[in-house]
């Protein structure tokens, strides 16, 4: 055998190696791809993405649809990851961007879910302060073991302790502060637009003087109906924006969409402002796979979205959510909202 045959063996046999190991070499990346979207105005496996009870929905047409992003599961290979730098859809990024290090998996996913719930609560509590609904102390659910089992519910909008109105959280404390723990009192609230009362007898406060109802409230306008939203499988706090749409489609007095294709993302805080997030390009092409025909993207994230491939659709700039309005009655209207 030759010198140079030996050689070009050598490195044959070493590049076949260092492609074994590149396929088997676990790296600490992970791969984002576009994930699922979600029809605000629709359904998901046979139920109603956000449920009204107490009024009829609205009969509307077109999408608002909420878009999400995907994680692989498991390690990603040195050549999956190489791999993935170069594709427009799929994003490669450290493993604890997505799993902190100090948390566990499981751990991680339920911050994520727990962020997705309290959009809900601020998609809510600014869709029906939008409608001119009045803001009341709303039971938002009840502690283990609670004293007002039975007697409160959720959604209940709470009037008055043993007659002492209740307009705020300070005031039902006050109230209660005032009342020793065991005592029975007679609780006003409003379920449904119906008033009603409940006999419930207190339990005595640990960090404070007084009693307790054994339920968590929350100041917000309080409308005659309820309302449920249901997706499972969805964390963090960037459907804020496309939920609180969704609302006021349904129970408001205009059509949003008018029949359109609508997608986009955004946090969204208690004043109605929309917050930046995270994958903006792979929600682009979610939207675009399923026939978006404009997209709602945060302020903080348009220089991301605008250098991003054209996805054949208009990017429209939202900061808060009259922003968003306004350029869904542009749209609407056949003109062209603010872009990216």
């Amino acid at each position: 055998m030759t010198r140079r045959i030996a050689v070009l063996t050598a490195g044959v046999v070493l590049l076949v190696l260092f492609g074994l190991v590149g396929t088997t070499l676990p790296v600490p990346y992970v791969a984002q791809v576009p994930g699922p979207t979600f029809n605000t105005l629709g359904e998901f496996e046979g139920e109603p993405i956000i449920s009204i009870e107490g009024r009829e929905r609205n009969d509307v047409e077109g999408n608002l649809n909420l878009t999400t992003v995907g994680v692989s599961r498991g390690g990603l290979s040195l050549v999956q990851a190489v791999v993935g730098w170069f594709d427009d859809e799929v994003s490669i990024v450290p493993e604890e961007a997505v799993y902190p290090p100090d948390r566990t998996e499981e751990e991680t996913r339920r911050a994520n879910r727990e962020a997705f719930l309290t959009s809900e609560q601020a998609a809510q509590t600014v869709a029906l302060g939008r409608l001119g609904y009045p803001v009341k102390v709303v039971v938002q659910g009840l502690a283990d073991d609670s004293p007002s089992e039975g007697a409160l519910e959720e959604g209940d909008a709470l009037e008055a302790v043993d007659g002492v109105p209740t307009p705020d959280s300070e005031a039902l404390t006050e109230v209660l502060q005032s009342i020793p723990g065991g005592s029975s009192v007679t609780v006003s609230y409003t379920r449904l637009d119906e008033p009603g009362t409940a006999t419930v007898t207190t339990r005595a406060a640990e960090d404070r003087p007084g009693s307790l109802l054994g339920v968590t409230i929350l100041e917000q306008p309080s409308a005659p109906f309820d309302v449920d939203i249901q997706v499972e499988d969805v964390g963090g706090p960037s459907a804020g924006l496309m939920l609180t749409l969704g609302i006021l489609d349904l129970v408001g007095e205009e059509d949003l969409t008018e029949g359109a294709v609508i997608a986009g993302t955004g946090t969204m805080d208690t004043d109605g402002n929309v917050g930046p997030i995270g994958g903006i390009p792979l929600k682009m092409v979610a939207a675009e796979e399923i026939g978006a025909e404009l997209f709602l993207v945060p302020a903080g994230n348009c220089a991301e979205a605008a250098a991003a491939p054209d996805p054949g659709f208009p990017l429209a700039r939202v900061a808060t959510l009259d922003d968003a309005l306004r350029a869904l009655d542009d749209f609407t209207a056949g003109r062209t909202p603010p872009l990216c």
